[in-house]
């Protein structure tokens, strides 16, 4: 073979090697294209200026000048993962970090013994907020199946730290309900003009997990390895975004909550809980407001639990079962929440994209309204009021700070706090 014919077969290989780079190199960039990485976080530091002793509001008197904790704190952490397959398939996880931790905690039990308690919210070591595949047919037409947020209320429909002021999440949701409430389950949702909707098929809460402290705030937890479904439960959402800036809301969720667990009884005709059903209801309002010089935020949320009276007589019976999860307190018939947030930007006018909001915030709710031939637990209805400031350098970075009080029944100590953290939310690549 000759030179010129060597020199001709090196050339060629070359040239379809570097051709199959170039190809392996554009399909990479097109994966990657597809692919979207992102989350949020935060940061806290606390003062409480009262006791957290657990006998605080049986027992108030003896702690009224308490000197009061400090805490630091990863509320939480998260990453955020989508994908974009073609054809209409997408797909999105949110991995989260509470408290730093896994999800288990030891804990003392308030208004009880002052036990220390070992507390497993939800079973696994990594809590998986979000993990879901998407089939979008149109824009007013999206089919989602997997772990999916419910977005009942405005707090679990708006739950990264850029869509509150407080530090915190909002208390008094974050106290009566799930939150960030998520299940397994199917959804169906889309956007038709100016409206939105999304409707979800879902497992029941578990009644035995119920609280007086936290009405149904516990009750999607599950410390096995998989989720009871005895029962289903249905949510909805609908959002009107009446204006440039305005979004007016109703959300709603309904299921039967007693027997949803593993433990379950086939009872006589002479039980008393041979009927029970503990159907819980909950609709909520919430509506936002914004421009570059104000955000205003408020919502109304009510639930009601069917054989209030039935679960709380079970579930306080239930400590003779050793090593259950079970809360043993009763639970209300009713909660309630109501709550409004006001912001100004003081930087409106500067041309700049920092952001420096004073804002306000109030909120009153009630965990426990109980059913009849059930005591009242005072201490459960508060109502919050802070102050505050939020400084965004960026719009991806928020650096908080709040002081407020926590008012109480005047038979209790009220409970005032001050707090600072520094929040971001936002995308590596999108």
């Amino acid at each position: 073979m000759n030179t010129t014919i060597r020199l001709a077969i090196i050339c060629a290989t070359f040239c379809l090697s570097f051709t199959g780079f170039a190809t392996a190199q554009e399909q990479d960039s097109t994966l990657h294209s597809r692919l979207t990485v992102g989350g949020y976080g935060e940061a806290v530091y606390s003062r409480h200026f009262y006791s957290d002793n657990v006998f605080r509001y049986s027992h108030a008197e003896r702690y009224k000048d308490a000197p009061g904790y400090g805490r630091f704190d990863l509320p939480h952490a998260v990453i955020m993962l989508g994908y974009d397959f073609g054809h209409g398939w997408t797909m999105g996880t949110e991995i989260e970090f509470e408290h730093g931790g896994i999800e288990a905690a030891v804990e003392k039990e308030t208004e009880e013994t002052g036990e220390f308690e070992q507390e497993i919210e939800r079973g696994g070591e990594v809590a998986l907020e979000q993990f879901w595949i998407q089939k979008s047919f149109s824009r007013g037409l999206n089919l989602r199946i997997g772990h999916i947020v419910v977005p009942v209320g405005m707090t679990n429909n708006n739950h990264t730290p850029n869509m509150f002021f407080g530090v915190y999440r909002p208390e008094g949701e974050n106290t009566i309900m799930p939150c960030t409430w998520h299940e397994t389950g199917v959804s169906l949702w889309g956007r038709l003009g100016n409206w939105r909707y999304e409707v979800q098929m879902l497992p029941a809460l578990n009644s035995n997990l119920f609280t007086d402290a936290g009405w149904v705030h516990n009750g999607s937890a599950s410390p096995y390895e998989f989720r009871p479904a005895n029962n289903l439960a249905a949510a909805a959402r609908i959002d009107w975004f009446a204006a440039k800036g305005l979004r007016l809301s109703l959300s709603g969720y309904v299921g039967n909550t007693f027997s949803n667990d593993i433990v379950t009884e086939q009872y006589s005709e002479t039980s008393r809980y041979r009927n029970a059903k503990g159907t819980l209801m909950i609709g909520c309002f919430d509506f936002s407001y914004s421009n570059p010089c104000l955000i205003v935020r408020g919502n109304l949320d009510y639930g009601f639990l069917g054989d209030a009276s039935l679960i709380s007589t079970r579930n306080k019976n239930q400590t003779t079962m050793n090593g259950n999860p079970y809360a043993h307190t009763a639970v209300g018939e009713q909660a309630w929440d109501a709550s409004l947030e006001a912001g100004i930007n003081l930087l409106a006018r500067s041309n700049t994209d920092r952001k420096l909001y004073l804002f306000g915030r109030y909120d009153h709710y009630d965990s426990f309204v109980p059913a009849d031939g059930w005591a009242d637990i005072e201490w459960a209805e508060r109502t919050l009021l802070s102050l505050g400031a939020n400084y965004c350098p960026i719009p991806e970075i928020a650096i908080k700070a709040e002081a407020g009080i926590r008012l109480l029944a005047e038979q209790y100590n009220n409970e005032p706090y001050a707090a600072v953290g520094i929040t971001w939310c936002g995308f590596f690549k999108r």
